[in-house]
């Protein structure tokens, strides 16, 4: 039988997939900044989301509304849904874009200023 060494094992690192910015740290954004600007950034994914599944909720109960032949009068609700799913679906498209460019406006500006005073 060999001689066994006690060897440590060799376990190679896992690389994780990174969903946001690394931080590092500069003088004009501090850890708590960063912190509720991603915060931000998650709450507002999330209100799209929302948005999102408001308006396939309409788009769902106007289709179903279509499919009522007993009720002819919700054929105007079924069409009032549809409209209001689809402009819910462009509200929230919007207020994300929005809300989004004014993020990168005010912190990756400062992230670029950062960058510029370095080289």
């Amino acid at each position: 039988m060999k001689n066994v060494v006690n060897q440590p094992l060799k376990i190679k690192k896992m690389k994780l997939l990174r969903f946001g910015r690394d931080f590092k740290p500069d003088e004009e954004v501090i850890l708590r900044d960063y912190l509720a600007i991603e915060r931000t950034r998650l709450a507002n994914e999330r209100t799209l989301l929302s948005y999102v599944r408001s308006s396939l909720y309409l788009l769902l109960g106007g289709i179903a509304f279509f499919q009522l032949k007993n009720f002819p009068d919700f054929r105007y609700l079924a069409m009032a849904s549809l409209v209001f799913s689809a402009i819910f679906f462009v509200v929230g498209i919007y207020r994300f874009m929005l809300l989004k460019k004014s993020l990168k406006r005010l912190y990756y500006m400062s992230e670029g200023k950062d960058n510029t005073n370095r080289t």
